[in-house]
């Protein structure tokens, strides 16, 4: 038997979990299975080169321009940013690399600007790297992540190696919460490395709170718009500021600017049920005016599971969600408003409180939930507009 078929038997049964009959292997199995253990693809002394992210296809931007090409915001011509606020659209969070490559191995070397930690997301995504490769059913499947050693610029860290040497369309994402200066793709010598354009349909806004830049999750593809553009081949264009996230009048500003088909919103988390009967509607008129006739989406807040005994906490999170159905009952009804839509995003199985990391934001499974629970409703509108 041939050592490929033998290792997808191999896989396939693996894939499989447990079956009522298990499979015994012969020494020939074993052997070309040894083969290929003792005939690594990667040389251990592989030397590579490096192509800045920038000469590729980067990817995820709402506004291209920025000083700093891996920043999504300019704040130097958007005014009225917090200290924190700018600290975040200055991150690389929801950025991504989409090339193709027939190396075996894929490096990265970075230079960073400010640094972060925290105790709720691993640093695989808050300071690493997270790469996909489309398999050979067109599915875009997890291929390696890597610690990208915050704060030592250009070390040269591997994300995956041993591939077979037949091109690869790849998506690499970028650090979820860190600044960068510089992004470098390495290959092995004597491969090649292109942009991947077109890999992608439209253009669609994801602008929100902590949700959805992904605050909580493992490694960086995981948050739940990244998650929506792998299952539905959208472009997403994903603009998250952890906690900062409330119809402010200046990022309203920035959305006037962006060439987009759709804009979809999570703006209901960071700010109270005041604010928000503040700022939905002149939030709202700014987007009409500036894209009439797009469609803008905005999504109720999760469960956050910290209400589940706080009483206090209870009624905050409640009175959120009341004044949002309450204010849309009227939205919806209004003729002004008709491309102005309200969907409700679940990070949870019913009945269960499993999918919490603390209390506010969901695990990997729980984005997971939230992403495929907005698919349908979202595909259904975008459709309207003749966006597929």
């Amino acid at each position: 038997m041939a050592a490929a078929t033998v290792l997808a038997l191999t896989l396939a049964i693996a894939s499989c979990g447990t079956s009522n009959k298990l499979p015994k292997y012969d020494d020939a199995h074993f052997a070309a299975l040894q083969e290929r253990i003792d005939n690594h693809t990667t040389p251990d002394n592989v030397k590579c080169y490096y192509t800045e992210a920038t000469d590729l296809n980067l990817a995820g931007k709402i506004l291209e321009g920025t000083p700093n090409p891996y920043a999504r915001v300019d704040t130097i011509k958007y005014k009225g940013f917090t200290a924190s606020e700018n600290r975040q659209v200055r991150s690389s969070a929801g950025l991504m690399v989409i090339f193709k490559t027939n190396s075996s191995v894929i490096t990265v070397k970075t230079k960073w600007g400010q640094l972060y930690n925290a105790a709720n997301t691993m640093p695989l995504a808050y300071g690493g790297y997270d790469l996909y490769i489309k398999d050979d059913n067109g599915e875009w499947t997890w291929a390696g992540a890597c610690d990208a050693k915050q704060g030592k610029d250009d070390q040269e860290i591997v994300v995956v190696r041993n591939m077979e040497r037949k091109m690869h369309e790849c998506i690499l994402y970028l650090p979820i919460y860190t600044e960068i200066y510089s992004c470098k793709v390495g290959v092995e010598e004597g491969s090649t490395i292109e942009p991947l354009k077109d890999a992608f349909r439209h253009r669609i806004v994801f602008h929100g709170s902590s949700f959805t830049q992904g605050i909580s999750i493992s490694r960086a593809g995981m948050a739940y718009p990244l998650q929506f553009m792998r299952h539905t081949g959208l472009q997403v264009l994903p603009l998250g500021c952890s906690g900062n996230s409330k119809m402010q009048p200046y990022f309203a500003d920035v959305f006037v600017d962006v060439d987009a088909d759709a804009f979809v919103f999570d703006t209901f988390s960071n700010p109270n049920y005041k604010l928000i009967r503040e700022r939905l509607i002149p939030f709202i008129d700014k987007l009409i005016a500036a894209h009439p006739g797009k469609p803008i989406i905005f999504q109720q807040t999760i469960w956050r599971e910290h209400r589940n005994f706080n009483k206090y906490t209870d009624a905050v999170e409640q009175a959120k969600m009341d004044m949002v159905t309450t204010m849309f009952h009227d939205i919806l009804k209004d003729p002004k408003y008709k491309d102005v839509y309200l969907v409700f995003p679940d990070a949870c199985e019913k009945g269960s409180h499993e999918y919490s990391v603390d209390g506010i934001h969901p695990d990997d499974h729980g984005y997971y939930l939230w992403a495929t629970s907005i698919e349908k409703p979202i595909l259904k509108i975008l459709k309207k507009y003749g966006i597929k």
